[in-house]
């Protein structure tokens, strides 16, 4: 009993010293307790009332696993705890995962996800729920369910072509006797059937001051981007022309101050590891072939622009693994990270942090959600806010 009552006074006397390695963080709590089953891809949305959802997939596994559904918690306003996780979608004996939220200009509740047909990434389709009624306490009630589909014409196999061109060339991974990654890409651009199914959901969408909304997309089959964009508050929904790269997904979008569209996204690609980035100067209809940036990256990119008109950038900055993950902010419109901070820094294979929501509320505090495995069997999702006025300039 001593010694327990010991360890008990030890941990309480640290806790003051471990918030005060970083004074920008405010709150760090785990959604629910660490538990064993796959937990991962959340996102956070801020409600009318004041009360926070979240929502993320769990289950066996991820693709091969049929068990995998959408839970869902809510932060209501004025408490300090998540509530119990409650069910926010399920597809019968097909894995659901990736979930997103957001509201729309008319505040209306979205919930985009992925159905992932046949167990395969690239045989993915897009399903969505709405709601007007999500104030109360457990899961939204959905007026409304849906699948989104996309229809990518011939112009998206030209602009493959095109923007391969504009990529410098590279011969990494190719063999004598082995057809090239890029020829691969434009023959598979140009199958109707191959670039209308497979796109994927992950990172909230940029709603526009005129209405639009541009939702991020990637493929694991073409290993790019793309964006849905909607022109109706979500009712109906059209591809872009795709981002082409080699390897660029999950992309999160941000609007600079001259009206042009910016998506960084996470590397998947040729080494080395480092952020994508790609301009549209035509809000989002068309998109430059991508660059890498300074930054490392293996898992994650998170993007937002905030109040006071920095941007914040979350990820893992890092080329090995998911076992750190930090927030930069930009005066500079991204051209330099001068604020740093770390919301997790272990040993490699110490732990997994990873798939990031980071969204501003009025206050100008940011809420964070992530994906926390801290061992194999121990793992849940990380809610974090912090005051970025705080963060000290690295």
């Amino acid at each position: 009993m001593k010694k327990i009552f010991l360890i008990l006074i030890i941990h309480l006397l640290t806790l003051p010293v471990i918030f005060a390695q970083n004074k920008a963080i405010i709150n760090s709590i785990l959604i629910f307790p660490v538990q064993e089953k796959h937990v991962h891809a959340s996102s956070i949305v801020s409600l009318p009332n004041g009360d926070f959802l979240t929502v993320w997939f769990y289950g066996s596994g991820e693709r091969t696993s049929d068990d995998v559904k959408l839970m869902g918690a809510r932060l209501e306003k004025g408490k300090t705890t998540w509530s119990e996780p409650f069910l926010m979608a399920d597809t019968p004996n097909i894995p659901d995962c990736n979930p997103v939220l957001f509201l729309n200009k008319e505040n209306k509740l979205f919930l985009v996800w992925i159905a992932v047909q046949a167990n395969k990434w690239e045989q993915s389709i897009l399903r969505f729920r709405t709601s007007t009624d999500y104030l109360k306490s457990g899961s939204p009630v959905w007026n409304w369910q849906d699948n989104i589909l996309l229809k990518p014409e011939d112009n998206f196999g030209k602009e493959v072509t095109k923007k391969f061109k504009d990529l410098p060339e590279s011969k990494k991974g190719w063999a004598g006797y082995a057809q090239k990654y890029d020829d691969m890409i434009i023959t598979a651009s140009n199958d109707a059937t191959k670039r209308s199914i497979g796109w994927m959901t992950r990172i909230k969408p940029l709603l526009m001051e005129n209405g639009r909304i541009v939702l991020p997309l990637y493929s694991d089959g073409f290993n790019m981007s793309l964006m849905a964009i909607s022109d109706d508050n979500g009712i109906s929904w059209r591809p872009s022309l795709p981002v082409v790269g080699r390897g660029p997904i999950q992309p999160a979008v941000v609007q600079k101050k001259n009206g042009n569209l910016v998506a960084l996204m996470r590397d998947s690609g040729d080494e080395p590891s480092r952020v994508h980035y790609s301009e549209s100067s035509d809000k989002g209809e068309s998109w430059s072939a991508t660059t890498k940036t300074t930054i490392p990256n293996t898992a994650s990119v998170e993007l937002l622009v905030l109040q006071d008109g920095r941007w914040a950038f979350l990820g893992n900055d890092i080329d090995d693994g998911r076992y750190r993950l930090s927030l930069f902010l930009s005066d500079d419109e991204g051209k330099t990270w001068k604020w740093k901070t770390r919301l997790e820094n272990v040993e490699p294979n110490k732990g997994s942090f990873s798939y990031p929501c980071l969204i501003q509320t009025k206050d100008g505090l940011l809420h964070i959600t992530y994906s926390y495995h801290a061992e194999k069997d121990k793992k849940s999702i990380k809610y974090v806010v912090v005051n970025p006025q705080k963060i000290e300039v690295e």
